[in-house]
């Protein structure tokens, strides 16, 4: 099916992580992390660079949606952002952000229609970048930090921990379909 720029995407999807293998794993990786559970859930690859970025594409009910892991570190997500919202003319409120919360405990989820970067450094620079914060996020609990703040969003999962985030992942997942399918109000009652 060939689509015009304009109507090939009718949402993104947005994992913040930082990239490469040093940092697969670790707690500012959770929003990598759900991306994997989105791919199996769609049986989408998100594989292809294009826009500072690694992305692929999946229908979600009846709308196709771009997703994309940003290959730029976290504090310079938003320009891979802005540049899929401007090349597919997609709008702020229609650019779902999948990322970690240090305010919440380890599996937890917290859905918002819009907000504040809460000193999330991706989400402050999306906000820059982007137009503002009238985006919908969902935001995976990590644990509050028990020390340095730098060196716990960047240190592993383990353990029972590593479970609890991959539950949290999977549940993420299925809110970001019900997000698209159904509306965030749906999203907050079913899954905050």
């Amino acid at each position: 099916m060939i689509f015009s720029k304009q109507g090939k995407y009718s949402w993104i999807v947005v994992f913040l992580g930082n990239p490469g293998p040093r940092y697969s794993m670790t707690r500012h990786n959770a929003g990598f992390i759900t991306s994997e559970q989105v791919e199996k859930l769609y049986g989408a690859k998100i594989d292809r660079a294009k826009f500072h970025a690694l992305v692929g594409d999946c229908t979600i009910g009846s709308e196709k949606v771009l997703l994309m892991k940003p290959q730029t570190f976290m504090n310079e997500s938003g320009t891979a952002v802005r540049e899929a919202m401007s090349f597919y003319k997609i709008p702020l409120d229609h650019v779902l952000v999948v990322s970690d919360d240090v305010t919440l405990a380890i599996g937890k989820l917290r859905i918002r229609a819009s907000g504040s970067a809460g000193g999330h450094n991706g989400l402050k620079d999306i906000i820059a970048k982007c137009g503002g914060e009238g985006f919908p996020r969902i935001r995976l609990g990590v644990g509050i930090p028990q020390y340095d703040l730098v060196d716990w969003v960047l240190s592993p999962f383990r353990d029972q921990d590593a479970l609890d985030i991959q539950d949290a992942a999977s549940r993420a997942a299925h809110a970001v379909e019900t997000i698209i399918t159904q509306g965030i109000s749906q999203a907050q009652n079913k899954f905050n």
